[in-house]
């Protein structure tokens, strides 16, 4: 799953995880298994305030793009991130601290 970054200034909290075509948002499970190929939804189709834009599936791999919050003085890391591949297992999201809250 290759996940993209929109940095906002705000003070919550994200966490993600990825199994298969599962993403993990704080918790919550949204599964992109039955979106085909070429196909795309739009986030407001998806129940999870930290995911913007459309969902994607192409060349068999979902795009996904998470709000990634951050504190007053983000690194540049952090303000200007990469998008990351994502397999199995916890996200490594930009900056994480460890609580999901970034740049505090």
């Amino acid at each position: 799953m290759r996940i993209s970054f929109c940095p906002q200034r705000r003070d919550d909290h994200v966490t993600a995880s990825v199994s298969g075509d599962v993403l993990t948002v704080n918790g919550e499970q949204f599964d992109f298994s039955s979106l085909p190929d070429g196909a795309s939804i739009d986030a407001a189709d998806v129940p999870c305030d930290l995911v913007i834009g459309s969902i994607a599936r192409t060349g068999g791999e979902i795009g996904v793009t998470l709000i990634l919050p951050h504190g007053p003085m983000p690194s540049h890391d952090v303000a200007f991130p990469e998008p990351v591949v994502a397999t199995n297992g916890p996200v490594d999201l930009p900056g994480h601290d460890g609580g999901g809250y970034v740049g505090a």
